[in-house]
């Protein structure tokens, strides 16, 4: 008898942390702007972006939900990232291995694309300049409608897309 209680309360914990294992992956998977990532290997460097992916959810993007001419974490919530297991170029421009914030100052035509050694931060709101990598000025074009901002890496690039416009920054090893 004391055989079967035990296993009958071993099962009754084996479900309750089931569902507590279901509850927090289902909160985490309808936040608002929900974790994402993409990773490649490029001539045996591996490259890893991860973010959180906001929604256009009928609102205004440019020059309102990201204003012009102000630093933006480039996503939501904690600054997006990029870390990289070797030396790589970024549109010719050398990153060292290492993890680097990606921050964006968007205008009407042209975006400023930065890369910060600060990246372990909540939105931009201790960004400092004087901790940049180097910086890049890209000039978006009109896409197809994505609701969810996204990162894409490929061997040789890295495409934004969110709303209709994106970028591409083009990617290879030293």
């Amino acid at each position: 008898m004391s055989k079967i209680r035990s296993q009958i309360r071993l099962a009754v914990l084996a479900f309750s942390l089931g569902l507590l294992t279901t509850s927090c992956n289902s909160k985490a998977e309808h936040r608002p702007s929900p974790p994402a990532s993409d990773s490649v290997q490029v001539n045996g460097v591996s490259i890893n972006v991860e973010y959180s992916s906001p929604g256009v959810k009928k609102r205004k993007i440019w020059g309102e939900l990201v204003p012009y001419n102000e630093i933006w974490r480039t996503g939501a919530n904690k600054a997006t990232f990029l870390n990289t297991s070797g030396d790589i170029r970024i549109n010719g421009e050398t990153l060292p291995k290492g993890t680097y914030a990606i921050f964006t100052i968007p205008t009407d035509s042209t975006w400023t694309i930065i890369f910060n050694e600060e990246w372990d931060q909540w939105g931009s709101y201790n960004y400092n300049q004087n901790k940049d990598i180097f910086r890049l000025i890209v000039t978006p074009s009109k896409s197809d409608f994505d609701e969810r901002m996204k990162f894409t890496l490929t061997k040789n690039a890295l495409t934004f897309d969110w709303e209709e416009l994106s970028y591409e920054l083009t990617i290879d090893t030293p």
